[in-house]
């Protein structure tokens, strides 16, 4: 175990990670247990789930992994709830479970909106409205939801996405003003492109898988780097702990001139339309 300040922050305490079968959640699982957490972790995929949980045990870390679907409230608190029976506590709460469609939004049917909104909004609403009370009776805890850069600034192509991720924005936002006053913080992440699977496992319509993959591998970073940026964001507490150069820089370029990203995108969307990269 490496002998750093954040040792001192994580060590011995007990943290629960959804989507952790895979990327940002695997590699904040990880890290967590190499800094000394319990980790409790969860993923829909049983067989990602498993791996991470070997790996981490190999490494002897503390874990307790479960396939949880996100989506169904009454897992959610079977999990959180079997966590503060065995745990006595919950002292850190990341809701990392998400999924994506890409495509345009004409050709999205309700039940891609429905699935996006179901995983990646109610499967942090179904983490907070279990977990939040909890920690407001311990008087402590931290609550880390995982929205992304299209929760900050305006994406085409991932409309579903970019609503949904709005939304854990704002409420992340609105409950750490609540929180504060019982002792609960509460964070958001917003990165940008990371190199994992979420587009090579979601559903693609209408364009090239291809592109989009290339476009993460020029301008991603990798989910080791990503989970230590949000761990160092956690530890000082940040309201939005923003990963990726890129990121930051489009926030930068939204506030200062809020209509020139939203010109580029209509520019590049059209010509996409024009050249047959987007049906």
């Amino acid at each position: 175990m490496r002998e750093t300040a954040a040792v001192s922050i994580f060590q011995g305490k007990v943290a629960v990670i959804t989507g952790a079968g895979s990327g940002i959640g695997k590699s904040l699982a990880e890290e967590l247990a190499r800094r000394g957490a319990r980790v409790v972790i969860s993923d829909i995929n049983s067989g990602r789930i498993e791996n991470t949980a070997e790996g981490i045990a190999r490494s002897g870390g503390k874990v307790t992994a479960a396939t949880l679907d996100v989506s169904d409230y009454e897992a959610v608190k079977s999990m959180v709830e079997g966590t503060l029976a065995t745990h006595g506590r919950i002292d850190y709460l990341f809701n990392n479970a998400g999924i994506a469609i890409a495509g345009p939004a004409k050709e999205f049917t309700i039940e891609d909106w429905r699935r996006v909104m179901d995983i990646n909004l109610y499967g942090v609403v179904h983490g907070i409205a279990v977990a939040y009370p909890l920690m407001v009776k311990q008087g402590w805890g931290h609550i880390v939801n995982t929205a992304s850069i299209e929760g900050l600034v305006p994406f085409p192509a991932t409309v579903s996405y970019v609503a949904s991720k709005y939304a854990v924005v704002g409420l992340s936002s609105a409950l750490r003003i609540e929180g504060a006053a019982h002792g609960v913080r509460v964070s958001v992440v917003c990165p940008g492109y990371v190199r994992t699977a979420i587009f090579a496992d979601s559903k693609i319509i209408g364009m090239d898988r291809q592109n989009i993959k290339g476009l993460i591998d020029r301008l991603g970073v990798t989910p080791e780097e990503c989970a230590r940026i949000i761990l160092g964001g956690v530890e000082r507490n940040e309201a939005t702990i923003i990963v990726t150069f890129y990121a930051k820089f489009l926030c930068f370029i939204n506030r200062l001139i809020p209509g020139l990203w939203v010109w580029l995108m209509a520019r590049n969307y059209r010509k996409a339309v024009e050249n047959g990269m987007i049906r």
